[in-house]
């Protein structure tokens, strides 16, 4: 593992530590902050919506709500992959919408010192990073903040609202 992205929510919760859920993409380890996280789901067919986006895999019926899938590899242009037995759906809270996010697998719940946290360096970072937080050391790898509630864009939760509202594009 080069390094862990963690995907931050605007409420840290305690000023001390943050926890976070911990998964694998593309071979490095990522996260995203415990209070985003509405649950984790194994993988589950994922129905595809026509002239959607293209950041948008499709979407799913979980417990017969309609929630639109984003895969986190093609959303930071990573290769795509084979799902196995180890994919999940993390269902986060974005703008007050649920979104699922699919990972390689979900490793683990971490608490990370606030302290550890340093400002992300302005070599690295771009207009395109906004998403970009925070760099936490730890003895073992290096955590990449980001601010979830910026990885999908205004326009692109307004996209992800039209494709769950489509009625004819789920089966029940």
């Amino acid at each position: 593992r080069q390094g862990v992205l963690a995907i931050m929510s605007e409420n840290t919760g305690v000023t001390g530590e943050r926890q976070l859920v911990v998964f694998d993409l593309n071979e490095e380890a990522y996260g995203v902050d415990i209070s985003a996280v509405r649950e984790i789901i194994r993988m589950q067919e994922i129905t595809r919506v026509p002239r959607a986006p293209e950041f948008i895999e499709g979407v799913i019926n979980l417990r017969g709500k309609v929630i639109p899938v984003v895969d986190l590899r093609s959303r930071f242009s990573m290769p795509g992959t084979e799902r196995t037995e180890e994919h999940r759906i993390v269902v986060v809270d974005v703008g007050g919408q649920d979104i699922g996010m699919v990972v390689d697998a979900v490793t683990e719940v971490s608490r990370i010192p606030s302290s550890s946290i340093e400002p992300p360096s302005t070599v690295i970072t771009t207009d395109d990073s906004e998403d970009l937080t925070g760099i936490v050391k730890s003895d073992e790898k290096l955590i990449i903040l980001l601010d979830i509630a910026k990885v999908i864009s205004d326009s692109e939760q307004v996209q992800l609202t039209e494709v769950q509202q489509e009625p004819d594009s789920v089966a029940a």
